[in-house]
């Protein structure tokens, strides 16, 4: 199989305006698909902003087959390639909020929705529910693709979980915030080694309300290397997911066949 190759949107949008994040999606697509992207990674919140008034998020929160997802739909169709973006979601049955995070495949059709379960501070706890499914996954272009969002990646025990379901390209929308800017430097390459697995996190930058986004956008690699990064401004960098580098790598590093699960009762 040939890599995938990733672009990695590392952009705040415009704060509040859905119709304006729409249209910086829609051209960072055809600029994706034609540096021969198959896959599109926004950050977390990107259809809103993630520092929107609290008042404000359940009018701006959205199904996920809402306006926006089928907008973002033809936008996949339309460029031929797969889109991941951040939103508030409405659950559509009970009304419950969620931040949330959805794949739309190349085709347009949508392939997988995760939501947050592992809540950031108050603004987040006063703003969300927490989801309560910890690994939601979709395959792509013979990838087993998995969806966490920004905090839940720092838990080990959630990505552990996902290497154990088999995930391959792990993809980590996120609102990483000073000073907290050793997570994506440091903390994201051990986690793709530890878990033999690609993991692309992708940030937000700059100023918002009372959070300062620090980019550093990367595509972790399964043998511990980063390879690419993004600097603190706006911009869209690219790294290939290789399946044949995922395989020997996989061969190699004895961490997941070396476990002993009866030793670890104890963590729950």
């Amino acid at each position: 199989m040939p890599p995938l190759r990733t672009a990695l949107l590392q952009s705040s949008g415009r704060l509040g305006d859905v119709a304006e994040n729409l249209k910086v999606l829609d051209e960072a697509a055809a600029r994706a698909a034609q540096a021969g992207a198959g896959l599109l990674v926004a950050p977390e919140m990107f259809l809103t902003g993630y520092a929107v008034d609290l008042a404000d998020i359940p009018s701006l929160a959205e199904t996920r087959d809402g306006m926006s997802a089928r907008t973002i739909g033809e936008i996949a169709r339309r460029n031929g390639l797969a889109v991941l973006y951040g939103y508030p979601e409405r659950d559509a049955d009970t009304g419950t909020v969620y931040n949330s995070a959805q794949l739309i495949g190349p085709d347009g059709t949508p392939l997988a929705n995760y939501r947050k379960t592992h809540l950031f501070g108050s603004f987040e706890q006063d703003a969300f529910t927490p989801g309560d499914t910890p690994v939601v996954q979709a395959d792509l272009n013979g990838l087993r693709i998995g969806i966490m969002i920004c905090y839940d990646v720092e838990f080990p025990e959630n990505v552990r979980a996902h290497a154990l379901a088999g995930t391959d390209l792990l993809l980590v929308p996120t609102a990483q915030m000073h000073p907290f800017q050793f997570v994506a430097e440091q903390l994201v390459p051990v986690r793709a080694f530890e878990n033999q697995m690609y993991i692309a996190y992708v940030n937000r930058t700059g100023p918002e309300g009372e959070f300062e986004f620090v980019g550093l956008s990367c595509l972790a690699s399964p043998d511990g290397t980063t390879r690419t990064r993004a600097g603190r401004g706006e911009e869209m960098v690219f790294g290939e997911a290789d399946p044949e580098l995922l395989r020997a790598s996989r061969e190699t590093n004895p961490y997941l066949r070396d476990r002993r699960p009866g030793l670890y009762a104890s963590l729950i």
